[in-house]
């Protein structure tokens, strides 16, 4: 009961802080009008799209600040603090007044409001996945870890939700004009509940431990860098190769249902929750095949099948005109993926000590986000642009077969764990 606690409270704020990060992109469709001068659908969404992009930015300083602090006080008090950002820039969103009534400012305070979550969301990813990781016995590390990934996506699936219930109970028009607004409204609301859950967590056996040893090398980018090189590198390969996929097959899969497969927006979200929520119960699966296998079998295996397939799957939407065909390919698409998500966590975790590894595992994570997760629907829309939008299926193929070469040069982190404590 108190492991399992400790893997549900590390796992509400994952919930929090992806639901308020994917509210941006789930309703930016809605409001990019909003905030943006009078001008052409595609320029506005482009503009929305590259503030969405903008807040990765902040989230390899979020992840610097909060690895280092996690390491050296503790993973508990980074995780509360995480949810609190998140919370405010979710309330800057929801009062922000649009274009029309304070002009250049509107996109001006938007973009800080996304630096505030980037910078929560950079912190947040690499202190829950350690903890979460270290509280996980040794022998289900890969099962109860794989959690992490299952309530991220539960926070898309229920910005969806969100999305999906409000398409039914309002007009296209009052959500256009205020009812988006609602989505962000609850988010902020619901960090509260999760800041008193989080607030009765124990702190993890490997940080007590390491906390109380005489540790001469304390966290910091420099020791990070020259002390886990490789580590360090196979992280970022491994989180582009990831991040560009997910950020395909979720958020800019949404946007390409409806602009090329010409399927309707409330279809486009009806199917991408569908697809989510199969997604989600295939995580732990994998999870426990990463025990039985080995989480580079498991790697590999998803980043080489999914380099051979991203093309005929995208192509294969676009041909199709049946929502359960269309259903069938995304499935198929997030199966493959999900051999990386549901392990990435405890894999990066078991790289590094417990004296830098918060650091170790967010620090390079969130620049592969950056660099390629942050830029998968700005580079998928600029594609669409240049009339050459499959130039984006080839440019997802490549990323993931370097991240296929990776994986299968690592060592199996199950084998050679460096997490101690079981």
């Amino acid at each position: 009961m108190r492991r399992l606690r400790a893997i549900l409270g590390g796992a509400a704020g994952n919930l929090i802080e992806w639901y308020d990060w994917f509210a941006y992109a789930s309703f930016s469709v809605y409001f990019s009008h909003i905030f943006f001068p009078p001008g052409g659908e595609i320029d506005q969404r482009l503009q929305a799209a590259a503030i969405f992009a903008i807040g990765f930015i902040a989230r390899p300083v979020g992840a610097w600040i909060a690895g280092v602090a996690a390491d050296r006080h503790g993973r508990k008090p980074v995780l509360i603090v995480s949810v609190a950002l998140m919370c405010l820039g979710s309330l800057i969103v929801a009062v922000l007044p649009g274009y029309d009534a304070i002009g250049p400012a509107a996109p001006v305070i938007l973009t800080l409001a996304r630096l505030i979550q980037g910078l929560s969301l950079g912190g947040e990813y690499g202190v829950s996945a350690t903890y979460m990781s270290e509280m996980a016995g040794r022998s289900r590390r890969g099962f109860w870890s794989s959690f992490q990934f299952v309530t991220l996506i539960s926070g898309q699936i229920v910005a969806l939700a969100v999305l999906i219930v409000l398409q039914h109970t309002l007009s296209s028009a009052a959500l256009q004009d205020w009812g988006w607004r609602i989505a962000f409204i609850i988010g902020a609301a619901l960090a509260i509940g999760v800041w008193a859950l989080q607030s009765g967590l124990e702190e993890s056996a490997s940080f007590t431990r390491r906390s109380g040893a005489p540790w001469r090398r304390r966290s910091g980018v420099m020791a990070l860098i020259t002390r886990f090189p490789r580590e360090t590198a196979i992280i970022f390969v491994l989180t582009s190769a990831g991040s560009l996929s997910f950020y395909a097959y979720t958020t800019y899969m949404q946007k390409y249902l409806t602009d090329t497969a010409a399927f309707s927006t409330s279809t486009a979200a009806d199917l991408n929750a569908i697809a989510l929520l199969a997604f989600v119960l295939v995580q732990p699966v994998y999870g426990w095949l990463g025990d039985r296998i080995g989480r580079r079998r498991v790697l590999a295996f998803a980043f080489g099948a999914g380099a051979l397939s991203a093309w005929p799957i995208f192509t294969g939407i676009a041909a199709v005109r049946s929502p359960m065909l269309a259903l069938a390919l995304i499935c198929a698409a997030l199966f493959l993926l999900a051999g990386y998500t549901s392990v990435n966590a405890v894999v990066k975790s078991e790289l590094f000590p417990a004296e830098i590894r918060t650091l170790g595992v967010a620090l390079p994570y969130a620049l592969g986000n950056t660099v390629f997760g942050g830029t998968a629907e700005l580079a998928a829309e600029s594609f669409r642009k240049w009339g050459f939008e499959p130039g984006f299926f080839l440019y997802l193929a490549l990323v993931q077969a370097v991240g296929f070469g990776v994986a299968l040069r690592m060592r199996d982190t199950q084998a050679q764990s460096l997490i101690a404590e079981d």
